[in-house]
């Protein structure tokens, strides 16, 4: 039994159960794949994929448990090459970062600044995507962290650490009418006019939804966007008013917009680090987690993952 087998197992799965996607992706060639996993087959004594020709087209009872195995084979693998660097290269080596729009253009800078500063041998990769789509690369070891404040806890996999609370702010065009209400806004002044706001998959949209439920109001929600940058675009060109995190607002380069607070309004969002439980994080991981959030101490993310008490450690 070889790792390599395990890797073309598990890529298949991932895939789909597409053998060629899986090729590709591994820079292999889709017979060499399927000549392997044969072999595993063969010496496990049982069958892993359910074929009709050519075509892999389902997974077997004992190949899903094969599956998980393997998954966690791979991750501990992983685990021990990054053991291997921790004394080998120990200031070092690369850290991937998977996060919103809104945490890696407001959120994360000061900490990047200050990390590549502290550590600047290490390669820091930054990938955007969906709270789901960084979730799962979490999951799938294609990121170290993923920085969110929905999606993570759908995840049996990952530890979700709380960073930090935050709400809302309502921006609109300088001299709109609700810039000088002269009292708080209500959720009924947001209701009078079209609203831009964040995909419903971002960005704490499920706080948003409910705060109008629950009051009874369906507000006339015309454009949502995955970046806020694009929502404050579209309400300086007077499309409607926008519903954006508060720490999105900046004052000195959001030039003729107003922001109008709404916190009041809507159940406050936290913005999670989410880190496979059985991850091996290096030193600098650690510290990365404590500057974006400074109470997330070591022992603190420790106690949340299933590492011996010295892991990940290299003073």
């Amino acid at each position: 039994m070889k790792l390599q087998q395990l890797r073309y197992l598990v890529e298949v799965a991932k895939q789909g159960l597409n053998v060629s996607e899986a090729a590709e992706k591994l820079h292999t060639s889709q017979p060499g794949i399927s000549k392997q996993i044969r072999l595993l087959e063969d010496e496990l004594g049982v069958q892993i994929f359910i074929r009709n020709g050519k075509r892999v087209v389902d997974v077997t009872a004992p190949g899903r448990e094969i599956l998980r195995i393997s998954e966690r084979i791979l991750m501990q693998a992983r685990n021990l090459k990054r053991i291997g660097e921790e004394f080998v290269n120990v200031e070092g080596g690369s850290l991937t970062i998977a996060t919103t729009h809104t945490q890696a253009r407001y959120a994360l800078p000061p900490t990047v600044k200050a990390f590549l500063e502290r550590y600047p041998k290490v390669r820091l990769s930054i990938k955007q995507g969906s709270p789901t789509q960084i979730s799962e690369m979490v999951v799938e070891g294609e990121a170290d962290l993923a920085i969110a404040t929905e999606g993570i806890d759908h995840y049996p996999e990952l530890a979700m650490l709380d960073c930090y609370d935050w709400n809302r702010d309502v921006v609109v065009p300088s001299g709109h009418p609700l810039a000088s209400l002269g009292r708080p806004i209500t959720l009924e002044d947001v209701c009078g006019y079209p609203l831009i706001t964040y995909d419903f998959a971002f960005t704490g949209r499920s706080r948003i939804n409910q705060a109008f439920e629950n009051a009874g109001l369906v507000p006339n929600v015309v454009l949502t966007a995955i970046d806020t940058d694009v929502i404050k675009t579209y309400v300086r060109l007077g499309l409607g008013i926008g519903l954006i995190a508060s720490m999105a607002f900046e004052p000195e380069h959001d030039l003729g917009l107003t922001a109008v607070e709404a916190g009041h309004l809507f159940e406050k969002s936290t913005t999670h680090i989410g880190v496979r439980k059985d991850a091996y994080l290096r030193g600098y991981a650690f510290d990365f987690i404590q500057l974006f959030a400074p109470h997330l101490t070591r022992e603190v993310v420790r106690e949340n993952l299933l590492c011996e008490p010295g892991d990940g450690d290299d003073e």
